[in-house]
């Protein structure tokens, strides 16, 4: 017999959808837990992003044991049916592939992404940080965005379609998750 909880991975790029998605799927799956890959500080993992794309993107170089850790915590919780992780590389990295079931990747074309960050992060904000922003985006961040597309997004098991409303998006989740891991 499989392992419970499941754990379903979400993946896009910053801007891409990945924490609506996981927010709503928690809402809709019952004894649920969500993980949120921004909300570990981990140690000993690369500080520029934009660096560690340059040099080849080894997701390896992260170190998530504090992610891992909650996760093998959170298989000793009897009532948690399935963990669903906010988080960038689905099975590309070592020490997370084995614990996960089912790898989603949301594909959001990247100026719609932008465009969701720049109303997220910017909002009222000067004008300048949007400029700077969007001047660092094409200096150097756009690769890291292209990374993923080359990379996380092959890797994943489901790839859906990142324009259609998070609604949509979560009630196509659902219909996989039911299919695949059926009571």
């Amino acid at each position: 017999m499989k392992r419970i909880p499941r754990v379903i991975s979400i993946a896009a790029v910053s801007g891409g959808g990945k924490t609506a998605t996981t927010l709503e799927l928690c809402n809709q799956l019952n004894k649920t837990k969500a993980l949120y890959f921004d909300d570990y500080e981990f140690e000993q993992s690369p500080d520029d992003i934009c660096d560690w794309v340059e040099r080849g993107a080894d997701c390896n170089e992260w170190n998530i044991k504090p992610m891992i850790n909650d996760v093998e915590l959170l298989f000793t919780d009897q009532s948690i049916h399935y963990i669903v992780l906010d988080y960038p590389f689905a099975y590309l990295h070592r020490g997370m592939r084995d614990y996960i079931d089912l790898a989603i990747y949301i594909d959001t074309p990247l100026d719609i992404a932008m465009a969701r960050r720049i109303l997220r992060d910017h909002g009222n904000g000067p004008i300048e940080d949007i400029r700077n922003d969007l001047t660092n985006y094409l200096l150097r961040a756009r690769g890291a965005y292209m990374n993923m597309e080359m990379t996380v997004k092959p890797s994943s098991d489901i790839v859906i379609e990142g324009t259609l409303p998070t609604g949509i998006i979560v009630e196509r989740i659902l219909e996989i998750v039911k299919n695949r891991f059926p009571s």
